[in-house]
């Protein structure tokens, strides 16, 4: 499986179980929704500042994100 798609289907699963929409979490980030969706498809790879909010945000580890165990 690719990595950004991978990593893109764990942040969709994080923000989901924290009942957090797509909006609500791109008007965090100052971005478009459309953006927010690139990166849980994989479309647009996360950057190291919005890896560490989002890990934050979501209360998980980059562990987490990267689908390590």
């Amino acid at each position: 499986m690719d990595i950004a798609k991978m990593v893109g289907e764990n942040l969709k699963l994080a923000r989901v179980t924290k009942g957090i929409t797509q909006v609500q979490i791109a008007a965090e980030l100052k971005k478009y929704q459309s953006d927010y969706s690139d990166y849980e498809t994989g479309k647009i790879q996360l950057d190291y500042e919005k890896i560490i909010y989002l890990c934050k945000r979501f209360d998980i580890t980059p562990n987490d994100l990267f689908g390590f165990v």
